[in-house]
Formats: structure tokens, sequence, C-alpha cells
């Protein structure tokens, strides 16, 4: 049995919204985009420098925009972004930005 732990959600998500490219890989990889938007909101920012976390984490506090990195499969990286007024959140590959 899997149990989840739910934490908070820091912040609206908007509208989602994925781009091809995203959608072809979380299929490929069998990854449901929930998985993703949940620690996104949550701040759990996957694989981002020092610098990049405490800015997600200024913009929770201060309004800007999030961007959290993820690899899945072996080394696909899926990117989610959420606009700084929160309108929309993008999963999408750093080529399709």
């Amino acid at each position: 049995m899997i149990h989840l732990i739910l934490s908070s959600p820091l912040f609206t998500l908007g509208d989602v919204v994925a781009t091809p490219g995203a959608n072809d890989a979380l299929e490929t990889h069998n990854i449901q985009p929930l998985t993703l938007l949940q620690r996104h909101v949550t701040g759990d920012w996957g694989e981002v420098c020092d610098e990049d976390a405490q800015s997600n984490t200024d913009a929770v506090q201060y309004g800007d925009r999030i961007l959290s990195s993820y690899v899945i499969g072996t080394s696909t990286k899926v990117w989610v972004i959420t606009e700084w007024d929160r309108s929309v959140t993008t999963l999408l590959l750093p080529s399709e930005y």
C-alpha cells in the first residue's frame, strides 16, 4: 500500500497547461502530471541550484515566477513554471521554453 503525505499548497497554480513535448515525456515515462504539480506547489523544487531554490522561496512570499525542474526517466527534464501572477502553471521541456 502506498501512503502519500500531502503538504499544504504554498501558492495557487492558476490554469494548468502542458506542452506537447511535456505530455509525450510524461506519458512515455508513465508519470502523472499531478505528481510533479504536487511537488511544485508544496515547495519541492526538484533539481534546481541553491540560488534558484531561494528565488522560488522568495517568489512564494513576494510574488514572482516559480520554476521547478524534475528529471524523469534517466535524463528527461520537465520544467514546471508558475507565472508571477499565479494565473497559469505550465509543464514543459526546457527545449520548449
